[in-house]
């Protein structure tokens, strides 16, 4: 088993790879509804003045600021709540049960902007190069 203390040295680095790859897949559903890329991909290219048009420019600007790490905590709050939004207007009408409705993605995306709302971008990121700590309580 590995010691925990030696875990607890890579903590920040966890929190900045998860927040940079959790970035990465919701800039890809920006893209699928903006750009309609890749080809096929559901739910296609949207208008920009309907709900998932706007949904999609949320996305997009959200997920590159959490991707760099700038403003991390707001936008991450403003992505949690874009997706809490999507779940219950989206998936939930279509069933009780997220396997069944589809929305799993939608709650996992919502409770990790959750949790760096609270934790903060993690190292790698523009709020912990501004002279704030990556560690508790900083950066963020």
């Amino acid at each position: 088993m590995i010691p925990s203390t030696t875990l607890a040295r890579y903590e920040q680095h966890a929190l900045g790879v998860l927040r940079i790859v959790t970035a990465v897949l919701f800039i890809g559903h920006a893209v699928v509804k903006l750009f309609g890329f890749p080809p096929g991909a559901a739910p296609g290219p949207q208008a920009l003045t309907s709900l998932f048009g706007i949904a999609g420019l949320i996305e997009l600007v959200v997920g590159v600021l959490i991707l760099v790490g700038f403003q991390t905590r707001i936008a991450a709050f403003l992505a949690a709540g874009e997706m809490a939004i999507g779940y219950w207007t989206v998936h939930a009408p279509a069933s009780i049960y997220p396997v069944a409705n589809h929305g799993e993605g939608a709650i996992l995306f919502c409770f990790i902007f959750l949790y760096l709302v609270f934790a903060g971008p993690g190292v790698w990121s523009v709020d912990a190069s501004g002279g704030r700590s990556p560690v508790a309580g900083g950066g963020g």
